[in-house]
């Protein structure tokens, strides 16, 4: 799509967490720190929270990729809607063990043994839950049961908790999670960018996609977009996406707040106008109120010649000769107009089958790659 037309190596702005384009803002350098302090303390719980598309599981994302996989097995769990039972056997699973046929209690001693086993050679154990708002009472008691398991004086799993402002909130005031409470050792909430953080943002995320400056992005759009998306890191990419597809279509090398605008409205759903400027490679034209000036068409001169009316003597006023351009250069401007328009017209058209070459081209990899993947699941 528009990586294709800005000749980026990837998509700078896809919406699925990659620790590959991890930002760190002023409140995820915090965040990295309670997490950093919280894996170096090797128990208890560990909660992040933030709002909706804050950067909470790509922050997490980041600080695996860090840590010592020599040193730390550690499991994720993304589906969250689950009972006391389920978040025992999801457990398991996300540590590969095998849970066919077995009770909760021997469930329970599976991963037991497992964490031992882990312990004994040289190995911590993480479990990250992520959507932990989803969380029932009775699956955060399972949790705070798991992290009981100990090796002598050392605790066998550390957990870390991901969840939205409502988390927040259930662990800081339900009376049924004390216990649970008391064994939170660090906690952070994720908050937006602010709008001098937006820019380097961007920057950040095209250059990790191989940008060369092209397209450039203008100080008006950097205050559009933080206007419309209060810097909460997922909808910027939502909306730069867009600006960047439009981008592509219009064949426009700078993105300004104009145009930052007009996307807005179109996601709306509502009426905008939006002219891109004239592609580079048309040809050189006078300037906007000088051709302006020179295009305008004259009204056209009638010249009145009284002409007798035989039948009820009455003067009649004919125009006695067709519309004239002033001179030359007017039907010179206005040539040069026409065929202005024209050429915006066929880069337009252009444009239009190039990005439809795209899209093709994307769907047919995308394709592939489904038909690989499904190939490689039977052959598995």
């Amino acid at each position: 799509m528009y990586d294709q037309y800005y000749n980026l190596s990837s998509r700078p702005f896809q919406l699925t967490p990659d620790p590959q384009f991890y930002f760190e803002s002023a409140t995820h350098r915090k965040a990295l720190s309670y997490l950093g302090y919280g894996l170096a303390q090797g128990e208890g719980f560990i909660v992040i929270t933030g709002e909706v598309g804050a950067g909470k599981s790509t922050l997490v994302s980041h600080l695996m990729q860090s840590v010592d996989k020599a040193r730390l097995t550690a499991a994720t769990i993304v589906t969250s809607q689950l009972d006391g039972l389920d978040m025992v056997h999801m457990t398991a699973e996300s540590f590969g063990i095998d849970t066919r046929g077995l009770d909760k209690a021997a469930t329970l001693k599976s991963i037991e043994n497992f964490l031992h086993a882990e312990a004994r050679a040289g190995r911590r154990c993480l479990l990250v839950v992520d959507e932990a708002q989803n969380l029932s009472v009775d699956a955060l008691e399972e949790l705070r049961m798991l992290s009981n398991f100990q090796l002598g004086s050392s605790a066998l799993l550390q957990i870390f908790l991901l969840g939205q402002p409502e988390f927040r909130d259930l662990v800081r005031d339900a009376p049924e999670l004390e216990q649970l409470r008391q064994r939170v050792i660090a906690t952070h909430h994720l908050e937006p960018m602010d709008a001098n953080e937006v820019e380097p943002y961007i920057v950040h995320r095209l250059s990790r996609a191989g940008w060369n400056g092209r397209p450039e992005v203008t100080a008006d759009a950097y205050a559009v977009l933080f206007a419309e998306t209060a810097g909460v890191p997922r909808k910027l990419n939502t909306l730069m996406n867009r600006v960047m597809l439009m981008g592509a279509v219009e064949q426009v090398d700078t993105l300004d707040g104009r145009m930052v605008g007009a996307v807005i409205a179109d996601m709306a759903g509502k009426p905008f106008a939006y002219e891109a400027p004239m592609s580079t490679h048309a040809p050189v034209q006078e300037t906007a109120p000088e051709a302006e000036k020179r295009s305008a068409v004259p009204e056209p001169e009638m010249t009145k010649t009284p002409v007798e009316d035989v039948a009820t003597d009455k003067i009649a006023i004919v125009p006695q000769t067709a519309p004239s351009f002033a001179d030359s250069a007017e039907l010179e401007a206005l040539t040069a107009r026409i065929a202005m328009l024209e050429q915006r017209v066929t880069e337009q058209e252009a444009a239009l089958r190039r990005v439809l070459s795209m899209m093709i081209d994307w769907m047919d990899k995308e394709t592939r790659l489904d038909a690989r993947f499904m190939q490689n699941n039977r052959a598995a």
